[in-house]
Formats: structure tokens, sequence, C-alpha cells
């Protein structure tokens, strides 16, 4: 899947919406494949025309890209924490969700990799999140990355 971002602000529908111009313009691009196999499930994730030289945290969420930031729910989970936001190490690590943080270069462009041990449930994983900063891993804040800057919708098996 390949998209070019655009502009959340107006409405409308698009595959890919950026909440933050100048970190994600309008015309940068993403892309996302996914792999699944007996190892388990590989995430690519590859971004051009971003913000030069900076590093962002990116996840898979649970629900498709909208209008608002917030639309795209809570990071997907392959054991699902019961309390919500989750920010307890237990559940929120890049074992047990997919973390894609990446640094873009001087022409910014970027992207990560990661692979999984597990397989997407059915309708529970929906897009991919770009957000502000690194993924963090302490206690009380682990899996915070910041504000949401962009989203991208994606079809996950």
């Amino acid at each position: 899947m390949d998209a070019e971002f655009r502009s959340a602000v107006g409405g409308g529908v698009h595959q890919a919406v950026t909440f933050d111009t100048k970190a994600v313009p309008e015309g940068s691009r993403v892309s996302v494949m996914e792999r699944t196999g007996h190892d388990g499930t590989r995430i690519e994730l590859r971004v051009r025309g971003i913000e030069a030289g900076r590093t962002f945290g990116a996840h898979v969420h649970t629900k498709p890209c909208g209008s608002a930031p917030d639309a795209s729910g809570p990071h997907y989970q392959n054991v699902k924490d019961p309390k919500q936001p989750s920010m307890d190490p237990k559940y929120a690590n890049a074992r047990n969700e997919v973390w894609l943080d990446f640094t873009t270069d001087k022409q910014g462009k970027g992207g990560s990799d990661t692979t999984v041990k597990w397989s997407f449930r059915a309708g529970e994983a929906r897009s991919v999140v770009i957000h502000e900063h690194g993924t963090e891993t302490t206690p009380g804040h682990a899996g915070m990355a910041g504000a949401r800057l962009a989203c991208v919708n994606v079809a996950f098996e």
C-alpha cells in the first residue's frame, strides 16, 4: 500500500492524513507492507518528504484514521491490557505491540520494519499512526510517543 498524505482539515476521506503539516507535509508519501508467515507477521513502514533529521514514533492502531488525531484508537495489542490507555510495560512493549520508530535522513526519507510472533485478529488492526517522538519504555509512560502527527489506513489481514 502506497499513499500520499492529505490534510485532515476540511474533512473528506483519505488513505493517509496529516494533522501536522510542518512535520508531515501534504504530498509527502507513505507505504506500509505486511507479510505473514509461519514465523509471524512482518510490517514495513517507509516515508518520504516528511521533516528531515527527526525521530518519530510509529505504531499500529485499532481503528481507521479520521479527521481528529484520536480517531484511530489505541495501539493494537496482541494481549490486551485491561487498563486503557495502556502504559504498563507488561503490555506496552515491542513484543506485544507493533513499534515502527524511525529517523529521517536529510531528504526526509525514513523507515523501519519489525516482525512479531503473532498475527493480527481480523478487523482489529486498521491503521499506522506516526507520533511526534520515539516510543518510551519506562513504567507509567511505556508505549507513549507524543502527539499523533499523521495516520495511514491499512487493511491488515
